[in-house]
């Protein structure tokens, strides 16, 4: 099957919308579902092949689900990361964030996506968590959590470092498919890989509330059955 294939030359960010793609685990039949990508490079490819999405990220890339999540709740999707060849099949950065939220802006994340425009520095602006899986070129799989209020003031602060991997188990294959589960729920979350849990944080009151983004940088994916339910 051939796949649809975008291509955006813009200097500002888009909303994507796309069907059948992605399902709802209310219902668990095909929706409409939003996404806002922020591209630093101004130039990603989009390619819908049947359920799966192809991603190319020349620079930095975050993909936002455009749906505020609150209370108790679990993300979960698969992806893989491309090597064949391609100019941008770099084995290194499949990202993402979740429970993110702008303190200037708590009612409209969306309000600095000219701004951010996929720089990964800009993020530091913001409130959420952050796994680095394969960061570094391959080398570092890292949870942070990320606190705004230090940005401008005390940079080592804006995002610490809560745990880290640099074994060769918990870096990335090329080709391989991972499945990804984010869980929100009664005070913790927890970030896992096929069935094991490599990240696990408290959280305060109203921590968990937020958005989820996909980030990528310099490389291309294939991420398909993206799914959030409550729990």
């Amino acid at each position: 099957m051939k796949g649809i294939i975008i291509r955006y030359f813009a200097l500002f960010t888009f909303v994507w919308l796309i069907s059948a793609c992605f399902s709802s685990s209310r219902n668990n039949t095909p929706v409409l579902e939003k996404w806002v990508a922020e591209d630093e490079s101004a130039a990603m490819q989009l390619s819908l092949i049947s359920d799966t999405l192809d991603i190319v990220a020349p620079a930095g890339l975050t993909l936002w689900y455009n749906e505020f999540l609150t209370g108790n709740y679990e993300i979960n999707y698969r992806i893989a990361m491309l090597m064949q060849s391609g100019e941008y099949d770099r084995l290194s950065d499949l990202n993402c964030f979740w429970a993110a939220s702008d303190p200037l802006y708590p009612d409209n994340i969306f309000a600095r996506s000219a701004w951010r425009n996929g720089v990964f520095k800009n993020y530091n602006t913001l409130n959420l968590f952050y796994v680095g899986y394969g960061g570094n070129d391959n080398t570092t799989t890292r949870f942070r959590r990320y606190y705004a209020e230090y940005y401008g003031v005390d940079e080592d602060r804006v995002k610490p470092l809560i745990a880290e991997y640099t074994d060769r188990s918990h870096l990335l294959m090329p080709d391989k498919w991972y499945h990804i589960v984010i869980r929100v729920e009664r005070g913790v979350t927890t970030y896992s890989v096929d069935g094991e849990e490599l990240f696990r944080a408290s959280l305060h009151p109203g921590e968990g509330d937020g958005y989820f983004g996909l980030r990528l940088l310099q490389n291309h994916v294939r991420m398909t059955g993206f799914q959030v339910k409550p729990i």
